[in-house]
């Protein structure tokens, strides 16, 4: 599992890079009340605003971390959203994207790094 500067979590999964938003941010927004996923079929480029969750103190965009294409969302979490306050690093991950080389995730942080970026 990698970590990005955005709190944002990466898992390979032989094509796709799974996202999903770690523990530290699922605490720091508060119980989520609502998310909005990208559509399926929806390419994407790094650094655009692609999911937008609501919580009890605020709202949040989730930026795609790589370019690509959304190959598959996690639509439990649209019906259920206090999945991410409550398993944020699994069942609540937000998007599957298909990337031309999964070698990409190397350039993220690895979790001891996390840790110390996020403090």
């Amino acid at each position: 599992m990698k970590f990005t500067e955005e709190h944002e979590w990466l898992e390979i999964e032989g094509d796709l890079l799974v996202v999903g938003i770690t523990e530290h941010a699922s605490t720091q927004l508060g119980d989520v009340v609502f998310v909005e996923l990208p559509d399926v079929g929806r390419e994407v480029e790094k650094g655009e605003e692609i999911v937008v969750i609501e919580s009890v103190k605020a709202a949040s965009d989730i930026s795609a971390p790589v370019d690509g294409e959304i190959v598959e969302v996690n639509e439990e979490i649209v019906d259920n959203p206090s999945l991410v306050n409550e398993d944020p690093l699994g069942k609540a991950w937000f998007f599957k994207i298909k990337v031309e080389d999964t070698s990409v995730i190397d350039g993220f942080m690895d979790e001891g790094a996390y840790k110390d970026y996020a403090g």
